[in-house]
């Protein structure tokens, strides 16, 4: 907690300094000014949650410093400190919110006493708003689970409710987790939300319709981290079915037939480290062919690079993108080929060179192979395109 003193003169301010058991009562930062002007910028920064206050001063006296507070809603403590015992300045400071008021000369008793109560009136303040911000969270998050499991059976077709816990990937994975009825996963699953939600990559919804199912929304390509997180955190038995959304419109029939799928028992468990690891190799080759297309990146070249075996990696490669390695570099060189025709003067030798062809008819033959124009007359129909 931060404190601030308020008081024109210096001795003032020492004695509240010397009076008070500051550390003793979770007062960490001690602030001092000398005027209600000089104080108000203090608060502003600082942000005290105690402030001791004199009354007499220039420029800004502690009754006139008090009423600006009480209009900006300040939310902290104020106590009056003054050797003025007048009704006129008990009546302020009670329509202003003091919530004490000490005369000087300061009984030492008394300004422990008012400094013990304030600050554990701040902690249990403190406390009741946490209290009460975790149940309306537990209410906000009952409500949005009771939504995405409308959304899951088609109850509801409102998806802009996902918009602000899902991350902004075209793809989507659709994981249903099954636990068996006496086990309880509440407490894995919590840690789960609360580790999607650090890194920004889904979340975790418990079907209210059904016990011990969950929904994982998360991005189609990061599940690999977070079945390796489940691996090294979840020590009860689990059935795991999944499917990519290619939009969010598909949720309730792709859960639908994810739920067919558990009752055939179609479905599998947590993979073992050694598969986890063999998974992401076959992630890791995909990335580096993604990132040096334009050179060569023959099945001998990355066999040497990731320790594999050609037949291996040839069969990884087809597993995790559908296409053989040599389809998919040609696909990559095709795309990039007509990004720089659309976008660039760029000739076609440059082309042909950039993208690792020596050869700029043969590169020519083969765009043309791909899509039915030879490079000059597609970046000619584009520019007509843009024209027009």
């Amino acid at each position: 907690m931060k404190a601030l003193l308020v008081d024109d003169e210096r001795n003032g301010r020492e004695v509240l300094r010397a009076l008070g058991e500051w550390e003793q009562n979770g007062i960490t930062v001690l602030l001092e000014a000398s005027d209600g002007e000089e104080a108000l910028e203090l608060i502003e920064s600082e942000q005290p949650e105690i402030i001791f206050t004199d009354i007499k001063m220039p420029r800004m006296n502690g009754i006139e410093l008090m009423e600006q507070l009480h209009a900006a809603d300040y939310r902290g403590k104020c106590i009056l400190v003054t050797g003025y015992d007048d009704y006129q300045f008990m009546r302020k400071a009670i329509q202003f919110n003091s919530y004490d008021y000490l005369l000087k000369p300061i009984d030492p008793d008394a300004f422990t006493k008012v400094l013990e109560n304030v600050t554990q009136a701040i902690v249990a303040e403190k406390q009741s708003l946490e209290n009460e911000a975790e149940v309306l969270g537990d209410a906000r998050r009952l409500l949005l689970e009771q939504q995405v499991s409308a959304l899951c059976i088609g109850e509801l077709k409102d998806f802009s409710i996902l918009q602000n816990v899902l991350p902004q990937e075209e793809k989507i994975d659709l994981t249903l987790l099954s636990f068996y009825h006496m086990h309880q996963p509440d407490q894995v699953m919590g840690a789960l939300t609360s580790e999607l939600h650090r890194y920004a990559i889904g979340d975790v919804f418990r079907f209210q319709i059904e016990d011990n199912l969950y929904v994982v929304l998360s991005a189609a390509d990061q599940w690999l981290q977070i079945e390796n997180w489940l691996r090294q955190h979840l020590d009860i038995p689990v059935r795991l079915v999944q499917k990519t959304l290619r939009s969010l419109a598909e949720i309730s029939s792709v859960f639908e037939q994810l739920t067919v799928e558990l009752a055939e028992h179609r479905y599998r468990t947590i993979r073992r480290l050694e598969e986890l690891e063999s998974e992401q190799r076959g992630q890791d080759i995909v990335a580096y062919v993604q990132s040096y297309y334009m050179e060569d990146v023959s099945l001998e070249r990355l066999s040497k690079l990731f320790f594999l075996s050609k037949e291996h990696i040839s069969r990884k490669f087809k597993q995790e993108t559908g296409m053989t390695l040599s389809r998919y570099v040609t696909d990559c060189r095709m795309k990039q080929a007509k990004q720089w025709l659309e976008t660039t003067d760029k000739t076609m030798y440059d082309i042909a060179r950039l993208l690792g062809y020596q050869d700029e008819v043969y590169f020519s033959k083969l765009f043309k192979k791909e899509t039915g124009l030879t490079p000059t007359a597609y970046r000619t129909e584009h520019n007509e395109q843009e024209e027009r």
